[in-house]
């Protein structure tokens, strides 16, 4: 049964290929991260400067004068929830009081959204008008580390979680759970209150793990930090046992193993049949300051989790016969969000960085032919540069506004009032960042701090609202799309 559903869901996928092929024009975006990386700003700042005309001089359709124009337009998935543009655009600028303008909230589900280029095409034998169907899928990073988990059992996942969760980044905040599993007989008749304890533990393990004090990211599975309409059922109702030798029927582990299962099949198995297989670019965003913030072990886990990212693609360069029979991701972004929380002179230096923690996953993707590349960029730019005298130095600091509750130096910031900040600089040597004894290290005690801020006050001019300030979005967007539009 198992080898027919496969062949299904391979013929399936290449009917839809075929189709998607020969009505030409199209493509497929995935933009994806962990956990406020910055998907929804991405996105919204994407489509604006698009749709606006922003300054986006290394986007070359544009900068040649080429782009025609930008539209929204309806999505062919009828059944997937719309990426909600125009309300994420209004709680960046604040609509018509820049005063309530906040970050929107982060992605918790699957959503799309139709652009459309139309542009002069100055290459090739279809040179003139063109046009481009551009889907954008917006899903959360989380969903994408349950891909490996349909090539593990139970008794796999067990293992390896189990082991994480001893380690010393992880352990104190694992402790309850742990300690809990200690008086079980995992043989034992499955009682359904165990069951529930066992999994409200993992689950608050979890989110400890994943708060701004840790910033841990390998975390699966990912549904328990962002249940939705599942939150309570058998599926996200179970947690590793110590798992050794035979289950038997009947048993507390035979539960959790059947209910693993069916996470598996009511959960991951869909969002790959019906979505992932699907892509044919990627851009994944990665929030490496706030595991700069927490210390080298956040570091090191956000390696981890990014080379598992990767693992999930089925990468290599894209054909004719690709195409139809099994679309590839042949190009994939990795990018550090949040630029703007640095001066210019660090940039290069995140970027450094970035690329330093995927080298692993990029060797891998290469090997496979697809296209890989690394930026630091601000999808939205929310502080800007200045000089600052500080006694008889001179420092490179950022302005703009702190998010309530931040706080430097023993100052707390109130959310409304701009201040004057020096973040620091990066190390030249990016490996340095990784140095350190393995704990994980709260915030106060981090080599960095990094301040987070409100989102800019809009401009206008004529009444109209200009594009929204960004750093490299121009660069992402010639990476992902320019080869299509030239």
């Amino acid at each position: 049964m198992s080898s027919l559903s496969n062949i299904a869901f391979e013929a399936g996928v290449a009917a839809r290929s075929l189709v998607d092929y020969v009505s030409g024009g199209s493509l497929r975006l995935g933009v994806t991260g962990l956990s406020r990386a910055g998907k929804t700003v991405f996105i919204t700042a994407l489509v604006q400067n698009l749709l606006k005309r922003g300054r986006l001089p290394v986007f070359r359709a544009q900068a040649e004068g080429r782009l025609i124009r930008a539209t929204l337009e309806a999505q062919p998935d009828d059944a997937v929830p719309r990426f909600a543009y125009e309300d994420h655009l209004a709680a960046l600028t604040g609509g018509h009081d820049p005063g309530t303008r906040h970050w929107p909230e982060s992605t918790r589900r699957i959503s799309e959204l139709r652009l459309v280029l139309e542009f002069e095409r100055k290459a090739g034998w279809r040179r003139g008008p063109q046009t481009l169907a551009i889907d954008i899928v917006d899903y959360p990073g989380e969903w994408l580390l349950d891909l490996p988990l349909l090539a593990k059992t139970y008794a796999e996942w067990s293992r390896e979680t189990l082991e994480a969760a001893a380690s010393a980044a992880r352990a104190p905040l694992a402790a309850d759970w742990r300690g809990l599993l200690t008086t079980l007989d995992i043989q034992a008749a499955a009682s359904e209150d165990t069951a529930r304890r066992c999994a409200d533990l993992f689950t608050t393990y979890l989110r400890a793990a994943r708060a701004d004090r840790y910033a841990l990211s390998t975390l699966p599975p990912g549904r328990f930090l962002m249940p939705g309409d599942l939150d309570g059922s058998p599926a996200l109702t179970f947690s590793p046992l110590p798992v050794d030798g035979e289950i038997q029927h009947g048993s507390l582990a035979a539960m959790m193993e059947r209910r693993y299962e069916a996470y598996k099949t009511h959960v991951v198995r869909p969002f790959f049949r019906d979505h992932f297989a699907r892509l044919d670019r990627q851009i994944v965003l990665v929030d490496a300051l706030a595991a700069l913030n927490s210390g080298p072990a956040a570091v090191r886990d956000l390696e981890t989790a990014l080379t598992d990212v990767l693992l999930a693609f089925r990468t290599g360069r894209s054909s004719l016969l690709s195409q139809i029979f099994r679309p590839r991701v042949d190009r994939i972004l990795f990018a550090a969000t949040k630029a703007d929380h640095l001066h210019h002179t660090s940039h290069d230096r995140l970027e450094a960085i970035l690329r330093n923690l995927v080298a692993r996953a990029i060797n891998r993707a290469e090997a496979g032919g697809s296209a890989i590349d690394v930026i630091a960029m601000a999808a939205v730019r929310a502080t800007r540069e200045a000089r600052v005298t500080h006694g008889r130095e001179t420092l490179d600091a950022i302005i703009g506004t702190p998010l309530a509750g931040e706080e430097v130096s023993g100052e707390l910031f109130n959310g409304s009032s701009e201040a004057a900040i020096f973040p620091g600089e990066l190390p030249d040597d990016p490996r340095a960042v990784f140095r350190g004894q393995g704990l994980a290290v709260p915030s106060a005690e981090a080599a960095y701090r990094f301040v987070r801020f409100r989102p800019p006050v809009a401009t206008l001019e004529k009444g109209e609202m200009q594009p929204l300030p960004h750093i490299r979005l121009d660069r992402a967007l010639e990476f992902l799309l320019g080869d299509k539009v030239n």
